[in-house]
């Protein structure tokens, strides 16, 4: 999770990221730091890869270690590990990403309303980062791309 300031107040961003491919496949974002805003990027990422046994990690914080968060994750058929208490490294994926986006779009300048940066980030999410922007860790594919070309040579089976 992250935030950063408007002119009319912080807005508060959490993102579950595919780690394989390193799209953003759920995100959320509200005014306040709630559990409400960590299930409902859990439930978007849920919706989008209906996965089954599959881990997923997040830091201490008090939504995350939530009765409501770690009822969702069960419920899903999800594996939940927790890093261990101010190692940084063990969250680093999101980590770069959340430094990523700060440098390409969060602090390039003030931004008046929650509205307005809401929508600069939807569409750095899901315009940029996950369909154009490439990384050298995807053989310079972005997200989107790496997953299509996984997925036309995979053999059907």
């Amino acid at each position: 999770m992250t935030e950063h300031p408007t002119r009319e107040g912080k807005i508060y961003c959490c993102c579950v990221i595919d780690v394989y491919s390193r799209k953003i496949v759920g995100w959320a974002i509200d005014m306040r730091q709630t559990t409400s805003l960590v299930l409902n990027a859990l439930d978007m990422a849920v919706e989008a890869r209906s996965p089954s046994q599959t881990v997923i990690h997040s830091d201490h914080g008090t939504q995350f270690a939530s009765w409501a968060f770690t009822t969702r994750i069960r419920d899903a058929g999800l594996v939940g590990s927790m890093g261990t208490i101010g190692d940084g490294y063990d969250n680093a994926m999101i980590e770069s990403f959340w430094d990523t986006m700060q440098v390409e779009i969060l602090n390039r300048k003030k931004w008046r309303t929650r509205l307005e940066l809401a929508n600069a980030i939807f569409e750095y999410i899901e315009i940029y980062y996950n369909r154009k922007r490439r990384r050298s860790t995807l053989s310079w594919d972005s997200p989107v791309a790496f997953e299509d070309r996984r997925k036309a040579n995979s053999i059907p089976g």
